[in-house]
């Protein structure tokens, strides 16, 4: 055994929980290290705050003279909480945040030196942009960008250090993060939604809001057993392991007692999360062992996104506090469910509804028809954009593997509203008789409420379903951050928003009243979408079949997925919505396949050192031990009772052999194939070659390897095993 594998389980036994003191209502502490609203009320000017609230709403652009006084007092509301610095915080492309913290600090001669902190260090900070995921769109000797505040979201205090949420550009304008092309998407979804709702419905709508409430799932093991494993310290996944006897068979892991180590992480992450203003509420156990989930409420999506990604932050120091090490790879552990963030988005407008839910009347009802309606023709249009969206690495293993959504995007609406949708496709075209007008009020859009009080059954299988007041995308993976999918969602909504109302108000300058030529359009968009809506098992080979024949995509790897981004087609909207430009699409996609390639090479090396420098050595050790042994026997008894009484050892031995020897010829195989793989330069044909010929590699060295861990002594063996990685938070 190894020397950390050995005191790393000797530990066990004796780690007492950390124990957490929480206050008597999480409330009070709701916010307390962010510069919120009510915060800025109090250490602003009226001028100043106003200013800031017409930013959020508005989108109006602040002053210098203005961006000076919320500098100063920011300054002033962050020294009081003990900060000492501040950085711009941003979300690049590499997944992870990033931050470059400054002092408040500034000489001022004589000795003597003062905290200042101007408007123009608010606003702007430059971060090295050729050293970030760029696409190309930076060389190195160009390595100019620009972080810049962004007002719609609060600054917070971490440690000691002011953080004010940002974008990133390039020093030419281009786009290198996630929250750029998002708010984009967010102002444009807003436009065309408030433009149908005035239009249509209610003159008093000024503004929609495109809501997230992430859910988000991750896995917990033991911070002495994470370092004894070379492959979730590098990877986040395991790529050796054989399965244990027990995995979740017995369903006894999900929504059951957390165990005390755990629970204490949770209250001290609750703790954190209150004073940055993340407002989760929710947590259990998932399905697999050692598997967690929380949830938050539901917030407007730019702030949504960011939370998600202060939260994953915040999760990796909270649990490392507790001896504890936080794993978001989608599929950590082979034979257990993986992980994955499911993202619950809908709209809601500045007077207080949701579009995505049904009114008390015919007309608040037609209004959710039209959104609804409009969101499964987006969905039908640019279903592969979204699966491009989520495609990575890390989910490639779970989409599909009969514990998450297929890579096939369908939608689940259930049965009621797929009847109302029936009945609405039987709406005569054009004109409608009064006859006709009343059934479709009355007994058909009248009785939605009704309808959807207990239409809320859940299809787990389905990618895209429609949950009550909300459409539940299912399929973004655990590692993602939500700014990619909510920018895509958004996106095309909008355009497909846009569409509609050209196209209705075409129907009226024809002379059909306002409900019917709503009624017509909405009848078309039935019709065109119906393929992409199942109700049935997503996992079942039936539907890949289906799919299959109703023309539905079935792209089961990144490589494939991220091909639908550069295609004419899913490049308009982004383009015609100045939202991304065909130069910033490319080079996001660039970056996507170089990440993915890269992801798989390291893998791809890290499998193989482990067969070399671990797995192979203790067989050869383990398989001299058995050598010893059957020669010892054979002095003893001498050759022929040796041949009898040995047979088993012997056998073993030859197991051993054939096992090593196939371990060696497949690593060598798999390093000869990643040389000829980083050789392309070419990322599509570069991502292409890592997954068809570097990727299948891994199975045969990872087979052989497994088989060893069950046939070597378990006091020799060198890496922590899954029943000891699984099962030993108590």
């Amino acid at each position: 055994m190894s020397t950390l594998r050995f005191y790393a389980l000797k530990r066990l036994p004796y780690l007492q929980p950390k124990h957490i003191e929480i206050p008597k209502k999480l409330s009070e502490l709701y916010c307390e290290n962010v510069f919120s609203e009510s915060t800025m009320r109090e250490y602003l000017t009226k001028e100043a705050y106003q200013s800031i609230l017409d930013a959020i709403k508005y989108g109006k652009k602040i002053t210098r003279e203005i961006a000076d006084q919320v500098a100063v007092s920011m300054k002033e509301w962050a020294m009081s909480k003990g900060a000492t610095h501040y950085t711009h915080w941003f979300q690049p492309l590499t997944g992870e945040t990033a931050e470059k913290h400054d002092s408040f600090f500034n000489p001022i001669g004589e000795g003597r030196a003062i905290e200042r902190f101007s408007g123009s260090l608010l606003i702007q900070q430059e971060p090295d942009a050729s050293s970030f995921p760029n696409g190309g769109i930076r060389n190195t000797f160009e390595a100019r960008g620009y972080t810049a505040w962004d007002p719609t979201s609060p600054a917070f205090i971490i440690d000691t250090t002011l953080c004010i949420p940002s974008i990133f550009v390039s020093y030419t304008g281009e786009t290198l993060d996630y929250k750029t092309p998002l708010l984009r998407a967010l102002q444009s979804v807003d436009e065309a939604a408030t433009e149908v709702c005035q239009a249509y419905f209610d003159k008093n709508v000024s503004k929609v809001y495109s809501t997230l409430g992430w859910e988000q799932e991750y896995f917990l093991v033991d911070s002495s057993l994470f370092q004894t494993r070379p492959d979730l310290v590098l990877t986040g996944r395991t790529l050796q392991g054989h399965a244990p006897a027990k995995g979740q068979q017995l369903e006894d892991h999900y929504f059951g007692s957390i165990p005390t180590r755990v629970r204490n992480f949770m209250k001290e992450l609750e703790i954190d999360c209150m004073k940055l203003g993340i407002p989760v509420t929710t947590r259990h156990n998932e399905v697999a062992p050692n598997q967690f989930e929380l949830a938050p409420l539901f917030e407007e999506a730019n702030l949504a996104v960011d939370h998600n990604s202060l939260l994953m932050d915040v999760m990796k120091k909270v649990s490392r506090r507790h001896g504890l090490n936080i794993l978001f790879h989608e599929k950590p552990f082979d034979g257990v469910n993986g992980s994955g963030k499911h993202n619950n988005w809908s709209l809601s407008t500045d007077t207080g509804e949701n579009l995505l839910s049904p009114g008390k009347n015919p007309k608040k009802n037609l209004q959710f028809l039209t959104f609804f309606i409009n969101t499964i023709k987006a969905v039908h249009d640019y279903g592969d954009l979204l699966r491009s969206s989520i495609a990575s690495a890390g989910n490639d293993h779970r989409l599909g593997a009969n514990e998450a959504p297929p890579a096939i995007i369908s939608i689940f609406i259930g049965s009621q509203l797929t009847a109302v949708l029936n009945e609405l496709e039987k709406v005569t075209k054009g004109k409608l008789s009064p006859d006709e007008k009343t059934d479709l009020k009355l007994n058909i859009v009248g009785k939605i409420p009704e309808l959807l009080l207990d239409n809320t059954d859940r299809n787990r299988t389905s990618p895209f379903a429609f949950t009550g007041n909300k459409f539940e995308f299912r399929a973004v993976g655990s590692q993602a951050n939500c700014g990619e999918p909510m920018t895509v969602l958004n996106t095309i909504m909008a355009y497909q928003l846009q569409k509609f109302k050209k196209e209705v108000d075409e129907l009226i300058d024809k002379g059909l009243k306002k409900d019917e030529a709503i009624f017509n359009i909405l009848r078309d968009y039935i019709t065109a979408s119906r393929n992409i809506l199942f109700e049935g098992d997503g996992y079942s080979e039936d539907w890949v079949k289906e799919a299959e024949k109703r023309g539905l995509e079935n792209k089961k790897t990144t490589p494939e997925a991220l091909k639908f981004e550069l295609n004419k087609k899913y490049i308009e909207p982004f383009e015609k919505l100045n939202i991304l430009t065909p130069k910033e699409i490319e080079a996001r996609n660039e970056i996507k396949l170089e990440k993915y390639s890269k992801m798989i090479s390291i893998e791809a090396k890290v499998l193989g050192d482990m067969a070399r420098n671990h797995i192979v050595p203790v067989a050869v050790d383990y398989q001299t031990k058995l050598i010893e042994n059957a020669k010892g026997l054979k002095d003893i008894f001498g050759e022929n009772e040796m041949k009898s009484m040995c047979k088993e050892q012997l056998d073993l031995i030859k197991n051993i052999s054939s096992h090593i020897t196939e371990i060696k010829s497949g690593v060598d195989k798999l390093f000869k194939e990643r040389d000829k793989a980083i050789a392309i330069s070419d990322p599509a044909k570069q991502a292409e070659t890592f997954c068809n010929k570097v990727k299948p590699l891994f199975d045969k060295i990872r087979e052989h390897s497994d088989a060893l861990e069950m046939l070597i002594d378990n006091e020799m063996w060198p890496l922590t095993k899954y029943r000891e990685l699984l099962f030993t938070l108590k």
